[in-house]
């Protein structure tokens, strides 16, 4: 599929096309490039105006933009959610913060109920064209509600797209794209990946919004000194706060003489498993790594799916690496919950000794 022509660069047309970003500036810059594009968009959400939401995502956007266009709402996400929704069926854009993952259950109703089903109610008379923006995920030494990963409950709801970000790049083409979807879509960002940096080129989208991508495979590391063929040890799959773990759990594989193929997923409903697929019909085994409890997860849904496309490729089962199935532990004990990188190499050698 060609990547879709987006004529949107950064903030200041004197800015370089290539630009080192956090993953929080490059969320800002293409917000602020969405609502330079198109009038109809604007934001919602809690602290999002002055402050700038508590991650500073929207910071300076009111200032700029005007509190007409950047509102500061109560603390009601169902309130958020269903303002929001009337604005979409009169023809804007609007973009809704929840402040923490765990925060998105007042607003579960609105989004189930209304967000995910008007247009099939309205027999296609009324698209909903929102984003719904989720700091999602742990590892940032908070409690239960600012730690969790809900992504499932969504990617399970027929009439809501679900996509998340795991890099300065995707922040900055992805958020865009989602604005200018006709479809609802939830917006899932690694809050523990905010200030992680990497060079943005802000003239060309990399690719579709709803696109699975190949990361790494063993040509991209040949000069790591390893003879191995391209996917002959193991395929990872993730997305979000979990690319990170998967790329360094391949580099240290690959001093070891193991190679692994990564694949980020971006899009979890619809799924793209076809770079997964192929893979897999390549090196024959994989590993799915992601924070949400495993029970009835998207990692459940790719590994169902992978046996079925894959049966006659697989060596061994499908391994999944993820958070357990409890409720979110305090902080303190947030780093056993969370997969790292010793559980994902646990896997690969798992898989490989079958």
């Amino acid at each position: 599929m060609a990547a879709p022509t987006m004529n949107r660069a950064g903030s200041d047309s004197g800015d370089s096309a290539v630009q080192t970003l956090t993953i929080s500036k490059a969320l800002n810059m293409g917000l602020r490039a969405a609502m330079e594009a198109n009038p109809k968009v604007l934001m919602m959400g809690e602290d999002i105006g002055k402050l700038g939401g508590v991650f500073r995502i929207t910071d300076g956007l009111q200032k700029d933009f005007g509190e007409q266009r950047v509102l500061d709402t109560p603390l009601a996400e169902s309130g958020i959610i269903g303002t929001a929704v009337g604005l979409a069926i009169r023809g804007y854009r609007p973009v809704c913060e929840i402040q923490f993952d765990g925060f998105i259950f007042p607003g579960f109703d609105q989004i189930v109920s209304q967000v995910a089903k008007l247009h099939y109610r309205t027999q296609g008379k009324n698209k909903l064209p929102m984003v719904i923006r989720v700091p999602f995920g742990g590892g940032i030494g908070a409690v239960e509600h600012h730690s969790e990963s809900p992504e499932s409950y969504f990617a399970h709801t027929a009439g809501l797209k679900v996509v998340s970000c795991s890099n300065p790049t995707d922040a900055y083409w992805m958020i865009q794209q989602a604005i200018d979807c006709d479809d609802p879509v939830l917006f899932f960002e690694p809050k523990r990946r905010y200030y992680e940096k990497a060079p943005v080129d802000t003239t060309k989208a990399p690719g579709p919004l709803f696109e699975s991508r190949v990361l790494r495979t063993a040509s991209n590391s040949a000069s790591a000194g390893t003879s191995t063929s391209a996917g002959q040890a193991a395929t990872l799959v993730g997305y979000g706060p979990m690319i990170r773990v998967c790329l360094d759990a391949a580099n240290a594989a690959a001093e070891d003489g193991t190679e692994l193929e990564v694949i980020d997923l971006r899009t979890l409903s619809p799924l793209d498993l076809g770079p997964v697929y192929d893979s897999v019909r390549r090196t024959g085994r994989l590993v799915v790594v992601s924070e949400a409890p495993s029970e009835s997860s998207i990692t459940s849904e790719i590994a169902a799916k992978v046996q079925q496309e894959c049966f006659y490729s697989l060596q061994a089962p499908v391994l999944r690496v993820t958070g357990f199935d409890t409720p979110y532990p305090p902080s303190k004990l947030e780093e056993e919950f969370l997969p790292d990188l010793d559980r994902v190499l646990h896997a690969v050698d798992r898989s490989l000794a079958w």
